[in-house]
């Protein structure tokens, strides 16, 4: 029996993603580069950007190629549709909520931000979210068509909520950013998670985060491993080798070593970075423990360490963890400036070329 052949609407329909995709990866192209750059005939590209023109996705740019007297006939130059839509790119930390708005080409075309008080206040965290989204679609002069965001905080799998756990620094309550930005289509994903998948060409290994908190993220075949309610990777609890070789809560290490801001469990960068050695190796020492804790149940290829300390203590903490029974290379993350924006940027972008395409 010979397998059904596909329909001439599914034919029509992966086509004319394809002459999407290459307009976002080139911006202008006329029928005959799309027919040579897709693989298809130019009849068959003349009739798919007929169709996404009548479909608004497509639009004569006004440009011509040189042509006439003997060079051929003038090609029409098209690209997308202006005003598709864009993606609003948000991040929440301690520090502030910030937007960004991603066109189709992965550009940004507005960015805003709000500062919020330490410690954060649900009500101002939820006031700045949807203040800078308004702000940042109204710049953008595009309808959003979604949103993706990084949060400094534990996110339920099911609900995209915010959850409170205990001892966690940035405490914001069980906040809803799917309701505050509703209607759009809302995903939201703790930033340990984002800034692990903005890591370049891994595939399986885990993401340490030391900063103001602890996390971690397991990378297995490309994918983040969220867990029964997505919190994987939540390492504050994990028990580890503190002072002359006690068991501690990880957390607590830095209570011990008066190493937390005033008044919350937030981890003190400034005084952590400028302790003496003894104390970096107590501290090495205590992620080593960690780590080998994430070894065992992960069995990852490599720890990738990030955060706004964790790679200035890496000589601190290798050694520790090369007494570890198991042991697995160590390195500073790949990224500099805000790996946690970037992963959420390129999901955004990712995100919002797939709802173009798939337009109907």
């Amino acid at each position: 029996m010979e397998p059904a052949k596909p329909s001439q609407d599914l034919v029509r329909s992966v086509t004319d993603e394809h002459v999407l995709r290459a307009l976002m990866q080139h911006r202008r192209l006329t029928r005959a580069e799309l027919a040579v750059e897709i693989g298809i005939s130019k009849p068959t590209a003349v009739e798919s950007v007929r169709r996404l023109t009548e479909r608004g996705l497509v639009a004569d740019t006004g440009e011509r190629t040189p042509g006439g007297r003997g060079r051929g006939r003038v090609g029409l130059y098209y690209s997308l549709a202006p005003a598709l839509g864009v993606a609003l790119a948000i991040t929440i930390a301690p520090t502030g909520v910030a937007a960004e708005c991603i066109d189709v080409y992965g550009d940004v075309v507005a960015r805003a931000a709000r500062p919020i008080d330490r410690p954060a206040h649900p009500t101002q965290v939820s006031a700045a979210l949807s203040e800078v989204a308004v702000e940042v679609s109204a710049a953008a002069g595009q309808p959003a068509r979604l949103a993706v965001i990084g949060a400094a905080d534990p996110v339920d799998r099911k609900t995209g909520r915010l959850v409170r756990l205990p001892d966690a620094p940035f405490l914001v309550g069980e906040l809803d950013p799917a309701a505050i930005l509703a209607p759009l289509e809302v995903i939201v994903d703790n930033d340990v998670n984002w800034a692990a998948l903005a890591e370049p060409t891994l595939r399986d290994f885990a993401y340490l985060y030391l900063g103001e908190g602890l996390g971690c993220a397991i990378v297995d075949d490309g994918e983040v491993r969220r867990g029964h309610a997505g919190l994987t990777g939540e390492i504050a609890h994990l028990l580890t080798i503190g002072p002359a070789g006690r068991a501690i809560r990880f957390i607590d290490i830095f209570g011990e070593l008066n190493l937390r801001r005033d008044g919350t469990t937030a981890i003190d960068i400034e005084r952590l970075l400028a302790s003496d050695p003894a104390t970096h190796e107590i501290i090495g020492t205590a992620v080593a423990g960690a780590i080998a804790a994430v070894i065992a149940l992960a069995d990852p290829q490599e720890i990738v360490v990030g955060g706004s300390w964790g790679p200035a203590l890496l000589d601190s903490i290798r050694p520790a963890v090369d007494r570890m029974p198991r042991r697995v290379p160590v390195r500073a993350s790949a990224l500099t400036g805000d790996p946690v924006l970037a992963g959420v940027r390129a999901a955004a972008c990712t995100r919002l070329r797939a709802s173009v395409t798939t337009t109907d």
